[in-house]
């Protein structure tokens, strides 16, 4: 019997697909959810599971910003064999990409069993919940908001880089959290720094989804539930690119600050009584 039923992945699908990108943690609401519906948070198909599904999220990224990802790559493979092109800002943010991508990879297979074991507690979720809501708060006030994405350089991607290794072992922090409030610091302007983080997680979770299938699979999760998530978070999660960006166009973060303290001392309350299982 499959650890997951087509029904739940619906859920977490539409979970995924809300949450992967906006800083409110897809990873700690995803373990909410498999804790409200009774699903063994620490087991290791449910978190190959949640890898997976991501890659429905990501795969809304390409095809929503579809003419940047073909004109960046074009650029890079331009500059592999055109030295006169690798001086244009597109080929140098492709290296930037994938050089900022190296430490979460690293991280992530050293620190595996620790993410899988310990870390994957609910009580580490609300903790990091809370926690990354102070440093998105004090971020989005002390950033001056003044750098477009075309004023990015190989410093701010590799800080923002390597900052989604927060979200990585803290689940509950979230990566997109995590990138946006290091880009608020680096002054960058709240669009920029959201598109900066959609392109950095693009080879991160993509990864990420493909390393834990073995697991997912091999491990008591069926090809159904599967399927059905990872296409459930890509529909969602199209839709839920397209709503982020007019929003911070307008808004602060605080909206997300206070939503996240919300849920994250909900969470203590419903471990600290019982109602779910950590």
């Amino acid at each position: 019997m499959s650890a997951i039923s087509v029904g739940q992945a619906v859920v977490l699908g539409v979970v995924e697909g809300v949450t992967e990108f906006l800083p409110v943690s897809s990873t700690g609401h995803l373990k909410i959810t498999e804790g409200l519906m009774n699903i063994p948070v620490d087991d290791k198909s449910v978190v190959g599971f949640s890898a997976v599904i991501q890659v429905g999220a990501i795969a809304a990224v390409l095809v929503y910003f579809f003419k940047d990802i073909k004109r960046i790559v074009s650029a890079w493979f331009r500059g592999l064999t055109k030295p006169e092109e690798r001086y244009h800002h597109d080929y140098k943010f492709a290296w930037w990409v994938i050089a900022a991508t190296i430490p979460i990879v690293l991280v992530g297979l050293a620190a595996k069993p620790l993410i899988e074991g310990p870390l994957a507690s609910l009580w580490v979720v609300a903790g990091s919940l809370i926690g990354g809501s102070v440093v998105m708060w004090c971020a989005d006030q002390m950033g001056r908001h003044k750098r477009g994405e075309d004023d990015t350089s190989f410093k701010d991607a590799m800080l923002v880089g390597c900052s989604q290794i927060l979200a990585l072992l803290f689940p509950g922090f979230s990566r997109s959290g995590a990138t946006m409030s290091t880009a608020l610091i680096l002054d960058l302007d709240r669009v920029a720094a959201t598109r900066l983080s959609f392109f950095l997680g693009i080879p991160a979770l993509t990864g990420a989804g493909i390393y834990e299938l073995k697991d997912a699979l091999g491990a008591g999760v069926g090809a159904a539930p599967l399927a059905v998530g990872t296409i459930v978070s890509f529909v969602v999660a199209y839709a839920s690119i397209a709503w982020l960006l007019k929003f911070v166009a307008k808004h602060s973060f605080n909206a997300f600050v206070i939503y996240r303290i919300v849920i994250g001392a909900g969470l203590i309350g419903l471990l600290a009584s019982g109602t779910i299982s950590s």
